[in-house]
C-alpha cells in the first residue's frame, strides 16, 4: 500500500476552527433546505467516499457497493500489518543469529590448536609447581569457553535454520496482503472517480425523487425554541445572545473533529501511515470547546448538577438559593479567569509550543481559558440580575 505524509499547517488548523463554524451557522440559518447540493455532493465524496456515504447522502443503495470493498481493505491491511510483525520478528532473529556465529566461529575454529598448545604446556610443567597449577586453570578455562562458543553455535545455527523460512513465509504473506489492499482501493478510487463525473446526473436524478414525493414544511425544533426563551431583554440580553452565539460557533467544532478522525483512521489502517497531528489538534481544539461552551451551559441550564430538592422548589426559592449560592460562582469563575490571565501572559511571552513533533503555539489554548472564564463570569452576572428581579418580582406579586 502506498503511504501518505501530511501534516496539518498551523495556518489551516486555526483558519478551520474560524471558518467553518461561520460557515455552519450561515447555512443552519438558512432553514431546511429540501433540494439535493452538488457542492455537499462532492464535499460528502472526498471526505467519505470510500465508504460510499455521497451514494447514502443521496439515497442511493448502490453504495452498499463500498462496504465490502472498505471491509475488505481493512481486513488485508490487518492480515499485512500482522504478517509485518512476524516479519520483523524473523529478521531480528535472523540478524542476531548471524553476530552470533560471526563472534563465535573464530573461536571454535582455532580451538584444538589453543587446547592442544594449553595440554603441552601442561605436559611441560613441572608437577606440583605453580606453573602446573597455573597451565591447569588455563586449560580448563579455555574448554569452558569452547564448549560454551561452540554451544553458542549450535543454537545461532538452529534459530538460523528456523528464521530463514519464517522470514520468507512472512515476507510472501505480506506482500499477498499488500496487493490485495491495493487492488482494493484501487477499485474504490475507479468507483469513486465514476461517481465523481456521474455525480451531476445522481444529484438530478435524486432531486427528481424527492420532488415526487410530499413537500417537507420547514419548522422551528422545540431546542431552537428554548434556546430564545433563556435569552433576557436589554443589557442582559446582549450578554445572553453573546453567550449564545459563542456556545454556537463552538459546537460545530464536534463536526471538525469527526472530520479529523475520520481521516486518521483512513491514515493509519487503510495506508499504514499514523498522523502525529490528529490527537493532538482535537484534545485541544475540544478542551477549548469545553472553556468556551461554559457560559452556554450556564444560560440554557444544562450543567451537570444534582437537583432532587432544587427542581421541586418555586422560582422565588430557586432564585434566592442561586443568590447565596453565587458567592461561590464567582470566586470560581474569577479564579478561572486570573489564572488564565496568567497561563496565556506566560505562554504568549514565551512564545510555548507543543512538545510533539507538530509543534503547535500552546498560547491561543491559554488564552481560551481566560475567554472561557470572562464569558462565565459575564454570564453569572446576568443571572444574577435575573435571580434579582425574579425576586423582586415574587415579593410585588406577594405584597
Amino acid at each position: 500500500m502506498p503511504s501518505i505524509s501530511f501534516d496539518m499547517p498551523h495556518w489551516v488548523y486555526w483558519a478551520t476552527l474560524i471558518l467553518f463554524p461561520l460557515v455552519a451557522m450561515v447555512m443552519a440559518r438558512r432553514g431546511r433546505i429540501t433540494e439535493y447540493s452538488l457542492p455537499i455532493g462532492y464535499f460528502i465524496l472526498v471526505t467519505g467516499g470510500l465508504f460510499g456515504l455521497h451514494r447514502f447522502y443521496l439515497r442511493n443503495l448502490w453504495g452498499l457497493l463500498f462496504v465490502p470493498l472498505v471491509v475488505g481493505m481493512l481486513w488485508a491491511n490487518a492480515e499485512g500489518r500482522e504478517a509485518r510483525n512476524i516479519q520483523s520478528d524473523a529478521a531480528n532473529v535472523l540478524r542476531v543469529a548471524e553476530q552470533s556465529i560471526e563472534r563465535q566461529q573464530p573461536r571454535v575454529d582455532g580451538a584444538d590448536v589453543r587446547l592442544a598448545e594449553l595440554e603441552a604446556a601442561l605436559a611441560a610443567a613441572e608437577a606440583g609447581s605453580f606453573a602446573q597449577t597455573r597451565a591447569e586453570r588455563a586449560l580448563s578455562r579455555e574448554r569452558e569457553t569452547v564448549a560454551t562458543a561452540r554451544e553458542r553455535l549450535a543454537e545461532a545455527e538452529a534459530s538460523l535454520a528456523d528464521a530463514r523460512p519464517a522470514l520468507e513465509a512472512a515476507s510472501e504473506t505480506r506482500a499477498f496482503w499488500t496487493n490485495i489492499a491495493f487492488g482494493t482501493l484501487c477499485v474504490s478510487l475507479a468507483l469513486m472517480a465514476f461517481d465523481a463525473v456521474a455525480l451531476p446526473w445522481l444529484v438530478r436524478a435524486a432531486q427528481a425523487r424527492a420532488d415526487d414525493g410530499p413537500a417537507e414544511p420547514h419548522t422551528e425544533t422545540a431546542e431552537a425554541k428554548d434556546d430564545a426563551a433563556h435569552i433576557g431583554e436589554g443589557w442582559r440580553g446582549a450578554i445572553d445572545r453573546v453567550s449564545f452565539f459563542t456556545g454556537e460557533f463552538v459546537s460545530y467544532w464536534a463536526v471538525i473533529a469527526v472530520i479529523v478522525y475520520y481521516y486518521e483512521v483512513i491514515a493509519r489502517y487503510v495506508f499504514n501511515s499514523p498522523t502525529n497531528w490528529a490527537h493532538e489538534g482535537m484534545y485541544l481544539m475540544l478542551g477549548m470547546q469545553y472553556l468556551i461552551a461554559g457560559a452556554y451551559a450556564m444560560l440554557t441550564d444544562t450543567h451537570v448538577k444534582v437537583d432532587i430538592f432544587y427542581a421541586n422548589w418555586s422560582p422565588m426559592r430557586k432564585a434566592l438559593v442561586d443568590l447565596f449560592t453565587s458567592v461561590f460562582f464567582f470566586i470560581f469563575a474569577g479564579t478561572i479567569l486570573v489564572t488564565g490571565w496568567i497561563f496565556a501572559m506566560d505562554a504568549t511571552q514565551i512564545n510555548e509550543l507543543g512538545f510533539s513533533e507538530w509543534q503547535i503555539a500552546y498560547w491561543p489554548f491559554k488564552w481560551a481559558i481566560a475567554l472561557g472564564g470572562l464569558l462565565l463570569l459575564l454570564q453569572g452576572v446576568s443571572k444574577l440580575a435575573g435571580d434579582i428581579a425574579a425576586v423582586g418580582d415574587a415579593s410585588r406579586g406577594r405584597a
